[in-house]
């Protein structure tokens, strides 16, 4: 049977398991909402750490915590945000919506942390607090928010990044395939003619503009609500804790957060977010409209189109020998299927902010850090394992531009 200890909070006494790091507020949060598989994302987590080290340094340089204790704070919370500790972070994403319980996992971690490295007072109790030190000058209601800006804008980097190498994969293969002249097709059927080049100039194009919509939406996100504690008024923090923080955090991390101009909206409100998960379907429409174009010129062969030959990574069938099946795009469409019911759930989580908080913070933490994994992923792998290998059917291609009717179209002005 696996050891305990007792730890306490304001609702008394609670048996925690003996080699955890967390405390009672984590331990209640962990019975009480046993609820599915999904975790809180590690990158809250640590985004949460940083503001917990960006807070401690501030607290000591205004005068407000004790410089031993803010040291020892910072130092726990450097360690968790450059990711040990991971498995002491076991809350479900279903919890409070405010995301309290998360943060105070990360502070009743960081408090444990810090009182190890101080040691412990005379009578055994710790010397750092999760609520009174780690959380001076904060709420959650601030700094869950803070943490999913946070996290999201750290998420993007290589998102685009993955962006980018797809866009590439893109541009080389529209150069490699300028001279080649195919049937173009309109209602999926046959058209006026296009080089297979400019098809792909095509989806290069549309990724482009679903890149310029992320890349837009991100200066919204760099706003962050740190310093409105409980409902946005600032109240019980020093008036230049939250500009402080902000600051912090943006020499630390290299990335230009601010306070936002309105902690009220930062805290009841989620639009920022919304407008950059709306570039992700954006995105994910994209990737789905291109990705079937590729499936419909490589389906066949024989009995398909059969314009491009996709790269046979795997076995297709598990009965019918030598069937190689369009993968690459199978999981990239469900990626953007999954990233599009996404956007709706962040949308109307999005519209739950009664009056001063909106209750609805770690689903849509969770499902925007979900749609960008996702995405970055589901690209880097589409254009490894498919776009790069892609080749032409150049016979193929030929014989079905010469059956087209749609030829004459170009000689009817001159008729």
């Amino acid at each position: 049977m696996t050891s305990t200890r007792t730890e306490s909070d304001s609702f008394g006494q609670i048996e925690v398991p003996g080699d955890a790091l967390w405390g009672a507020q984590t331990e209640r949060s962990r019975r009480f909402f046993a609820i599915g598989q999904q975790r809180m994302p590690l990158a809250i987590v640590r985004a949460l750490a940083e503001i917990e080290r960006a807070a401690a340094e501030v607290n000591r340089d205004l005068g407000l915590l004790d410089p031993a204790k803010a040291d020892a704070i910072a130092a726990a919370a450097a360690r968790i945000a450059a990711g040990e500790f991971a498995d002491q972070f076991p809350l479900s994403v279903w919890q409070t919506g405010s995301g309290t319980q998360s943060n105070m996992n990360v502070n009743e971690v960081v408090a444990r942390l810090a009182s190890d490295a101080l040691g412990h007072e005379a009578s055994g109790a710790r010397r750092v607090h999760p609520n009174d030190d780690v959380n001076l000058g904060q709420s959650s209601n601030d700094v869950f928010p803070t943490a999913m800006h946070m996290a999201a804008v750290q998420a993007a980097a290589p998102l685009l990044a993955a962006l980018a190498r797809l866009r590439g994969a893109m541009q080389t293969q529209a150069a490699e395939f300028a001279e080649i002249i195919k049937v173009g097709r309109t209602h999926l059927q046959d058209a006026t003619p296009v080089t297979l080049g400019q098809e792909f100039g095509g989806y290069d194009a549309q990724l482009g503009l679903a890149e310029a919509g992320i890349r837009r939406a991100l200066p919204d996100v760099h706003a962050l609500a740190i310093g409105g504690t409980a409902v946005g008024t600032g109240l019980n923090t020093h008036r230049e804790f939250g500009p402080r923080v902000a600051a912090t955090l943006a020499a630390r991390l290299n990335a230009p957060f601010v306070v936002a101009g309105n902690l009220f909206a930062a805290m009841a409100g989620h639009e920022p977010l919304v407008g950059l998960h709306g570039a992700l379907r954006t995105l994910a429409g994209a990737l789905n409209k291109i990705a079937n174009d590729i499936r419909l010129m490589g389906s066949g062969p024989r009995a398909g189109l059969g314009e491009l030959r996709l790269p046979a990574n795997e076995p297709g069938s598990s009965i019918m020998p030598g069937k190689v099946n369009p993968t690459q795009v199978e999981a990239l469409t469900m990626v953007c299927t999954q990233v599009m019911g996404h956007d709706v759930a962040i949308g109307m989580a999005a519209s739950q902010g009664q009056f001063e908080l909106n209750v609805f913070k770690p689903l849509i933490a969770y499902d925007l850090l979900d749609s960008m994994v996702l995405l970055e992923d589901a690209m880097t792998s589409f254009a490894t394992h498919c776009v790069e290998g892609l080749e032409v059917d150049a016979g193929r291609v030929q014989d079905l531009l010469n059956r087209s009717l749609m030829l004459v179209t170009a000689l009817a002005p001159h008729i």
